[in-house]
Order: C-alpha cells, then structure tokens, then sequence
C-alpha cells in the first residue's frame, strides 16, 4: 500500500531503527516504547490486521517471534515480555498494518496490565454460548 507508513519502512522510504529481517518479517523499534526495546514485528505483505492475515504470514511471524524476544531481553537484561497486537482503532491500533509488539518488563517497571472484572452470575455461560454458535 502506497501510503501505509510500515510499508514505507519496509521500502526504505522512511528510516527505522531495524532489528530483524528476513524475506518476509521485519522488526524495529518502536518510537513511542514502553520499556526500551519495544520492537514491532511486521509482515513484508500488507494487511490491515490479524483478520486480514493470511495463514502463511501469521506462521512467518509467529515463527521468528520468540526468536526476537529472547535477543530483546537476553541483551538488555530484561525478565519477560508481553505480546500485543491491536486489531481496529477501537482496540488502540494505530498503523493500519498488521504488528505484533514485543513489550519488554521488569519487575517494577511500571506498566499493569488490566483484567477486567468478573462476569455476572450466569453470564459467562452466555457467553460462551454465544461464541460457540459462530464458531459453528
């Protein structure tokens, strides 16, 4: 996409601090990090999101992630990551170009993750039932 701003990364047209690459993944720092190290995982072929992804790219991501992961963390001494994709605008994506962010944590750092609060008497089976009935 001529005007997608990773693929423009990808492309060269615009810099990024790149940390990985391969013929079908990139990785490179985000700007904005939560933690130094932030690294977003993109595929070399456009799609919108984790719905719009192609079986073939998710495996090609998901293969080189833990790969990433480990040299982020081994290398700047961090105890874990977390693994983020935002898919919409609702749920915080930004780039209209499927990422995964690798999130590098220490203990203490800062950054909770929010867990929501727990379902109604009777409503998790609902729920449940409810997704169940698509997946069909």
């Amino acid at each position: 996409m001529s005007d997608c701003l990773f693929c423009k990364i990808i492309k060269n047209e615009i810099p990024a601090q790149i940390v990985y690459e391969d013929a079908g993944v990139l990785a490179f720092l985000g700007i904005n990090p939560n933690n130094p190290g932030h690294t977003l995982v993109i595929s070399k072929n456009h799609c919108e999101n984790l719905l719009d992804a192609r079986g073939e790219d998710l495996r090609t991501l998901i293969s080189v992630i833990p790969k990433i992961a480990k040299a982020i963390c081994d290398s700047l001494d961090y105890e874990g990551f977390n693994l983020n994709v935002n898919n919409g605008a609702v749920a915080g994506q930004v780039v209209n170009h499927l990422h995964f962010h690798i999130i590098p944590r220490k203990a203490g750092d800062g950054h909770e993750l929010f867990f929501g609060r727990p379902y109604e008497e009777g409503e998790i089976e609902e729920v449940g039932k409810q997704i169940q009935k698509k997946l069909k």
